[in-house]
This record gives C-alpha cells, sequence and structure tokens, in this order.
C-alpha cells in the first residue's frame, strides 16, 4: 500500500514539474529520476536568464557538472546491438592500432573505423519535410555573408584550419553510390553562385535495433588517435611511414609529399586544404622529433617500436593542444578555462599532477590517467549533433595574405594572389604511463601545454618574429595575456 502510495505521489509530482518543461524535452525527462528532472529545471532556467557564464567561476562549474551529468546519464544514445565483448588482453595492445581497433578494454570493435556513429537524441524521421524549405534558399536568405566581421584579436585562421584537423581526425559519413543533385529554386537562383551542386547521398545502414532502426557508419576512427595524419587504415598506414627509425614522410622543405597523382601523402587528404595540410605537416615533424628523442633515450628501440611510441606520444600532444590551448581560446571565459583545464590536471592544477600523478580521481586529478576508461555504459562513439555543430565556417575570410616569413613582419608586403574523447580512452586513462609511452615520452607530453610550443620546436625563428601573443590561436600580433593575481577558482566574470 506505502510502495503505491509512493508512486502514485511520484508520478504525480513528475506531472507537476513537467509543466514547466519545453514540449521538445518531454521525452528525455520522462527517463529522468525526479532530483535529475529537478537539476534540468535549474539549469534551464539558468540558461533562459542567459546569466550561467556570469556566476562567479565556482558556481559556474557546478552549472557545467550538473549539466555534464545530466548529457552522460541522458543523451548519450548507442546506434546498433549491444556489442558481445571480443575479450582481449590489453596489454597485448600496449599501442594505438591503424583501424582503431583494440581500444576499448570491453570490445575491439569498439570506435573502430566501421563503427556506427552514435546520437543524443532520437532522429526523427523528416523524408516529406527534408527540402522544405529548400537548402538554397536557407543558405542564400540566412547563411549568405552580408559583411565579413572577423573575430578581432581572439582568433585567426589557423584556428579555423585546426577545428577541420580535428574533424579529420575524428569523423566521416559512409556515402552510397548514387548521386544527388540540388538545383536553385528560380526565385534565389542569381543570388547562389553554385545555381546546382552534386553530392553522395549519406548511406543509411540498418543497426539490428528496434529504437533506433537505421545509422551512419563512421569511416574515420573516432578515437583521439592522430588519424588526420596517420590514416584510419593499414593501406593508409602504409603510405605515410617511412619505416626508418619509426618516421613518417616528409618533404625536405618541411612540406607534405605528393603522390604521382599530385594528392598529398598524408593520414586523411579527403576535402582537404592548405591549413589542414600545414597542421599535418607540422605534427609529421612533431612524430619525427619524438621518435629522435626516443632513439637517443632506447637505442635498442627499433622502427616499429620507434613508431608506437611516437604515435602515442603525438597523438597525446595534438588532443592536450585542443583541450587547454584551442578550446580556450575559442569560449575566452574564466569559467570554461577551469573547467578545461579540470579536465586534464584536475581541481589541483598541473603542479600536483606532474609531481603525483592522478591523485583523487576525475575531479582532483583529470580525466587523463584515470585508473580505467568511462563509457557510461554506452559504447564509445562520437554523435551525430556533435558532428553536425562542430562547424565554423563563419571564420573563414573572403581573402587571404600570404606572407614571407623570412622577411622581417614591419617590412612584409602580401603578393597579389592570396572532452568525452579523453575518458573513454585507455591510452588517456589507465595506459597514460611510463609503461605505455614510456617516460620519455610522457615527459614530451607533459611540457607541451600549446601549439605555440609545437611551432616553437620546428620553427623557432617563426615564432621569435612573428608570434607576440600568448597562444597560437589567437591573432600573432595581439598582446599575451596579462597575469590575473586571483586564484582562477575565486575569480568572478566581469
Amino acid at each position: 500500500m506505502f510502495c503505491e502510495l509512493l508512486k502514485h505521489s511520484k508520478a504525480r509530482l513528475r506531472a507537476e514539474l513537467q509543466q514547466f518543461v519545453h514540449r521538445d524535452f518531454h521525452e528525455v525527462v520522462q527517463r529522468m529520476t525526479i532530483l535529475d528532472t529537478v537539476l534540468f529545471l535549474i539549469v534551464q532556467l539558468f540558461d533562459k536568464l542567459g546569466v550561467w557564464h556570469k556566476l562567479p567561476v565556482l558556481l559556474g562549474l557546478i552549472h557545467l557538472a550538473i549539466r555534464r551529468h545530466l548529457y552522460q546519464r541522458y543523451n548519450l544514445l548507442n546506434v546498433g546491438t549491444t556489442p558481445i565483448g571480443v575479450g582481449f588482453d590489453p596489454l597485448d595492445f600496449p599501442y594505438r592500432t591503424a583501424d582503431g581497433k583494440y581500444n576499448d578494454p570491453v570490445d575491439e570493435a569498439i570506435g573502430a573505423r566501421g563503427s556506427f556513429i552514435a546520437r543524443n537524441i532520437f532522429p526523427i524521421d523528416q523524408t516529406k519535410n527534408l527540402l522544405s524549405p529548400d537548402p538554397m534558399v536557407i543558405a542564400t536568405k540566412l547563411l549568405a555573408r552580408r559583411k565579413f566581421i572577423d573575430t578581432g584579436k581572439q582568433f585567426n585562421i589557423i584556428a579555423a584550419s585546426w577545428v577541420q584537423f580535428m574533424i579529420h581526425d575524428w569523423i566521416d559519413h559512409l556515402e552510397d553510390t548514387k548521386q544527388i543533385e540540388l538545383v536553385a529554386p528560380r526565385e534565389v537562383a542569381s543570388e547562389c553562385p553554385l545555381k546546382s551542386f552534386k553530392f553522395y547521398k549519406t548511406k543509411q545502414i540498418p543497426t539490428g535495433s528496434y529504437e533506433i532502426k537505421t545509422g551512419s557508419i563512421n569511416i574515420r576512427t573516432p578515437w583521439w588517435d592522430g588519424s588526420v595524419v596517420y590514416g584510419n587504415d593499414e593501406e593508409r598506414l602504409r603510405k605515410v611511414r617511412s619505416y626508418e627509425d619509426g618516421k613518417l614522410k616528409i618533404g625536405d622543405d618541411g612540406l607534405l609529399l605528393h603522390d604521382e597523382d599530385g594528392v598529398a601523402i598524408s593520414g586523411d587528404v579527403r576535402n582537404s586544404w592548405a591549413g589542414v595540410s600545414a597542421l599535418q605537416a607540422l605534427f609529421v615533424k612533431e612524430h619525427n622529433a619524438v621518435c629522435d628523442a626516443l632513439e637517443k633515450e632506447y637505442p635498442d628501440f627499433e622502427d616499429e617500436d620507434l613508431y608506437r611510441h611516437a604515435r602515442l606520444v603525438t597523438s597525446a600532444v595534438i588532443a592536450k593542444v585542443h583541450t587547454i590551448d584551442w578550446s580556450v581560446e575559442l569560449l575566452k571565459s574564466d569559467t570554461l578555462l577551469a573547467g578545461l583545464r579540470g579536465n586534464w590536471y584536475g581541481l589541483l592544477g598541473k603542479k600536483c599532477k606532474d609531481k603525483f600523478g592522478n591523485i583523487g580521481g576525475g575531479l582532483l586529478g583529470g580525466l587523463v590517467g584515470l585508473k580505467k576508461p568511462i563509457n557510461h555504459n554506452v559504447p564509445y562513439s562520437i554523435t551525430e549533433e556533435f558532428n553536425s555543430v562542430y562547424r565554423l565556417h563563419s571564420l573563414l575570410p573572403d581573402d587571404f595574405h600570404l606572407r614571407d616569413v623570412s622577411v622581417d613582419p614591419d617590412h612584409n608586403k602580401s603578393p597579389p594572389f592570396i572532452h568525452k574523447r579523453i575518458e573513454a580512452d585507455r591510452f588517456f586513462t589507465s595506459h597514460f604511463n611510463e609503461e605505455t609511452y614510456t617516460k620519455k615520452g610522457l615527459e614530451w607530453v607533459k611540457s607541451t601545454e600549446n601549439l605555440k610550443d609545437v611551432i616553437e620546436r620546428h620553427y623557432p625563428e617563426i615564432s621569435q618574429k612573428w608570434i607576440n601573443s600568448s597562444s597560437a590561436f589567437s591573432v600573432w600580433d595581439s598582446p599575451p595575456n596579462k597575469p590575473n593575481p586571483i586564484p582562477l577558482y575565486l575569480r568572478i566574470p566581469c
């Protein structure tokens, strides 16, 4: 009797709370506990008021922690059947494989190339309404650039290149063999430069699941494994490796080599451009520099040993640069600075972590170096919704000014032309140690804090002559960040 009464009271309370929830969220709120529903309403209230980023840093972090808790519990949806689990000993694979297999200790195929792309919300069938309104009408009326407004001193074109560099590391959809053509409607044809264009439709694959019946296959590896540099399969990996001293192929001029068809020899060249190629070349040099350091420290290492360890180190450097450099410059908030550095170092900070390792778990010691990977009971993958919003095309300027880096900036003239990824990855958690990375490799990762460090290693003259800013992702002639005497967690945003 008491249980029935309690159940009835909970249902009534839930119904009362749901009055304050937008109908788009009714489905997910139905799955929440009463406490989580209350937390959701608090978060939603702060979002509507638009004040969460103005809270004192500690309160802002609590707000973000609640959001992350709700997201991890209710918005990670597996696409496909639950893996049965092909057992393997992680110690047999202390390195990153070419296709992303053997990373998740539960199942070898989780996060591998060819796995399903996950979701944050259940998909809605919009087949009948897909072309209403027409995409070209949206492009010309809503998305067309009327006037280019840059980001001031905050972000530069390297930062715009970086986000595509990362997407090429994580996700791309398997396409159908049939092409589709879109033709601009007559009322906007004069405003649309392409008039019409053809593309391959994303291929929908049956998942074998009742809840989400079809899904998309990821033809890249969703791990932070540097596949944009190394490739997503053995065939591409063989093309980029030199098989000498563990190194990758690079031209004498420090740029990517090209094959007989004029295509760059790199891990991923699909829809690429000079910005992505420059970053690929930079991290090929980083990989090769790690090989040199490891060979000097461990003379018994052979080609395969050097390659495997250098890939681990270089992938970790890429992940670290994105987490505590690029993302910080993008978001420019003390609260998010604390949260992002907390992901890597924990609340105890860098000095404590470098000296004592990960103590206190994810909160105090950060996600890197956790005792075991965490996937929140959902096989790891990048989600469709993340892929949809992770775009910064509007950062691209109308014109590019190419400059000669060997000439003094004052005399230079332009020529007339132009997070979840960490905690689910065992190589950032349980295997982020000297046994897997080597002592020298781990020191390399610890000593690298940002992209500017990487550039200084390989192009010191560029850094000395051109980069005045604290971050290589800022406009280079902007002043460096001023030291703030107030401890980060005690700051109050202006």
